[in-house]
């Protein structure tokens, strides 16, 4: 007989079907048993008496099993159906219980035992239903891009120089020579626009930061963009503000199920995102959290969370742009600010009040390069390839990066960024 799947089964009422996946449970009441069975979409409820049930052996949770009887509506069953009158077999006996009972709720498995045990953990409904999201997140935002013509990259993950000029790079032996795990597609992204004019890239990168946080990852999933011809850093926002509605849209479409599961809900997302500059943001937090604010080059965690909270009660959003970072926390490629130098043409985007996206106008110009470097102290010999591109030609542009288990924690209410890895690489973990 033909498998169904478990989200196929409410429509076949009356018929008999075969059902195929993994023995979640069985709870037996005295002359019967019920029998959740799960599979990659959902999970089918069972009904057997014990000769039936007798099939099963010694089978433990997790054994795979095939089930076939007959599909009976049963409104307080699993998608208002179960299966009786069925035949059991075992296909493949799990050899030991599982590390992690998938069938109590997620919230009663603490953290690390999650992390552990990642390879049975990810059974979880819960679990795949975060990665679920994450898919039709990337489904989105390629989606968007393709509709504005964007072309799609792979660049390298093994680089000779550090991408963004700083000491927190993961070194590995390339043949004999010093190479890095690459910290972002930045460079190569934008020679890029010298090639199609607008890209993307959705890679790994490598951080080698010693961060111990909730919402801290030292390999993470970056969706990268670059676009060429651009007027300044507005553009680039504007872009990036159709980029997350397409994601959010094929997320809200795709993923009903999966949200209510995990009880989360897609944020409206404004047709213009507020946004202010870094300047007007240090005003704002002197009052909440202290003069001393007014001389910080970045955010903090708390002002971020601040202005986030600012910006739900004043517009009624849970984005906010925050612009004009001072020119001497951003990257060497950035471009200043030409009415106030000491500021810069770039943006981060916060999302539920914390960063989610960084990103901004680039210099162009190949002797702006040679000046960027000679200030910082850089040579430009580790990334002479690069500055190639900028001898020969390349127009005004810039891109951003958004970090997808960032979106992911931030849009799902994770406590933790590691629920939202598959297999998280932090300070500790190697394996699995």
């Amino acid at each position: 007989m033909e498998r169904v799947r478990s989200v196929e089964v409410a429509a076949r009422v009356g018929q008999r079907v075969r059902v195929v996946g993994w023995l979640q449970s069985v709870r037996r009441l005295g002359a019967i048993s019920f029998l959740v069975v799960r599979d990659g979409a959902g999970v089918v409820q069972a009904v057997a008496d014990p000769a039936r049930l007798a099939a099963l052996g010694a089978a433990q949770a997790e054994s795979v099993v095939a089930v076939t009887g007959e599909v009976c509506a049963v409104p307080q069953a699993p998608h208002g159906v179960e299966l009786r009158e069925v035949a059991l077999e075992v296909i493949s006996e799990a050899a030991e219980p599982p590390p992690v009972q998938l069938g109590k709720k997620l919230a009663n498995v603490p953290l690390p035992a999650l992390l552990d045990h990642a390879v049975v953990a990810n059974r979880f409904p819960q679990r795949r239903a975060i990665f679920r999201i994450g898919a039709a997140a990337m489904r989105g935002f390629r989606a968007a891009l393709d509709a504005e013509g964007f072309v799609e990259i792979q660049s390298p993950k093994l680089v000779e120089a550090a991408t963004e000029g700083g000491a927190h790079v993961f070194a590995v032996d390339y043949f004999g020579r010093p190479a890095y795990l690459a910290q972002s597609p930045q460079l190569y992204k934008q020679i890029m626009v010298g090639v199609f004019e607008r890209v993307y890239e959705v890679g790994p990168v490598f951080r080698a930061e010693p961060h111990d946080t909730a919402r801290h990852i030292n390999q993470y999933t970056s969706l990268d963009v670059e676009l060429g011809f651009i007027t300044d850093h507005f553009d680039v926002m504007a872009q990036l503000t159709r980029v997350l509605r397409g994601m959010l849209a094929e997320v809200a479409a795709a993923c009903a199920p999966e949200l209510a599961l995990l009880g989360a809900r897609v944020p409206e997302l404004p047709e213009a995102v507020p946004h202010l500059h870094f300047t007007e943001a240090l005003e704002l937090l002197a009052g909440p959290l202290g003069e001393a604010v007014r001389a910080e080059p970045d955010l903090s965690p708390a002002g971020e969370r601040w202005l986030g909270q600012w910006a739900r009660e004043r517009f009624a959003s849970d984005w906010l742009f925050v612009t004009g970072y001072p020119m001497r926390k951003r990257p060497f490629y950035t471009h200043p600010d030409p009415e106030r130098p000491e500021h810069s043409r770039s943006f981060d985007l916060l999302f539920r009040g914390t960063e989610l996206v960084t990103g901004g106008q680039r210099l162009h110009r190949h002797a702006s390069y040679l000046a960027a470097l000679e200030a910082r102290g850089m040579s430009p010999a580790p990334i002479a390839a690069y500055l190639e591109a900028f001898r020969h030609g390349m127009p005004p542009h810039g891109g951003f990066a958004i970090g997808l288990e960032r979106f992911l924690l931030q849009l799902l209410d994770l406590p933790n960024i590691r629920l939202a890895v598959l297999f998280p690489r932090d300070l500790t973990r190697l394996s699995p």
